[in-house]
């Protein structure tokens, strides 16, 4: 099975492994929305300076999933429905055009990655280290997927808007519905994307979109009436 630790590469400098633990932290729900992050404090616990810990928050920022306030330093930031709506449809925009280009280029070993991502979220749960490597896998299926269009600056900006919201994920992965909805759509996903069938495969990405927003749609909801 694997674990979260073991889900991330490798860091190859000091603000990569900082950024890598913040998304670790994230993911795993050890910093909840709202909820200061010291720099003093990760640098304390990581053992590194503050420089390449103010850098790692500057990229999270950047991505959106870190806010920063003069005199309050940085949060996590909230999860707010109309966030999620707001990325997931302009993922739905460009995904579609990136699914209907990588259809026909999908190799048999991508077939074969995207397969093996979707047996490893299957044998997880709902520990904080299984939801962590489920984010990693699902990121892992579904990239292995797009990247087939060769866009790299299409490319860019989907990463992007996942970036902004793997602390959305996180949150969906701890209902058992859930979890098992997203292995339905997977299936579907992969077998539109065996049949090259653009048409199908959009579909489906769709409708996993359309799951993920219903699915936290009752939580969030409550989160904004308490702001």
């Amino acid at each position: 099975m694997a674990t979260a630790t073991a889900a991330f590469e490798r860091p190859r400098t000091t603000q990569e492994h900082v950024l890598a633990e913040l998304r670790r932290r994230i993911l795993t729900g050890e910093v909840r929305p709202g909820e200061p992050i010291r720099p003093d404090a990760v640098a304390a616990e990581l053992r590194v300076s503050r420089v390449p810990v103010r850098e790692a928050l500057r990229i999270l920022e950047g991505e959106g999933a870190v806010e920063y306030r003069a005199h309050h330093g940085y949060t996590l930031a909230s999860l707010r429905l109309a966030d999620l709506e707001e990325i997931y449809r302009i993922r739905r925009l460009l995904e579609s055009e990136a699914a209907r280009e990588a259809v026909a280029r999908l190799s048999a070993e991508d077939l074969t990655t995207m397969r093996a991502a979707s047996g490893e979220m299957e044998a997880l749960g709902p520990s904080d280290a299984d939801r962590a490597a489920m984010s990693v896998a699902n990121r892992r299926f579904h990239m292995t997927l797009l990247e087939a269009c060769g866009m790299p600056h299409l490319l860019r900006h989907i990463r992007l808007l996942w970036d902004a919201s793997d602390h959305y994920r996180s949150v969906y992965y701890l209902d058992d519905d859930h979890r098992r909805e997203v292995h339905d759509d997977h299936r579907a996903i992969a077998e539109a994307a065996v049949a090259a069938d653009p048409d199908a495969l959009v579909s489906a990405l769709d409708d996993h979109r359309r799951h993920a927003i219903d699915g936290l749609r009752t939580a969030l909801e409550e989160d904004d009436t308490h702001e």
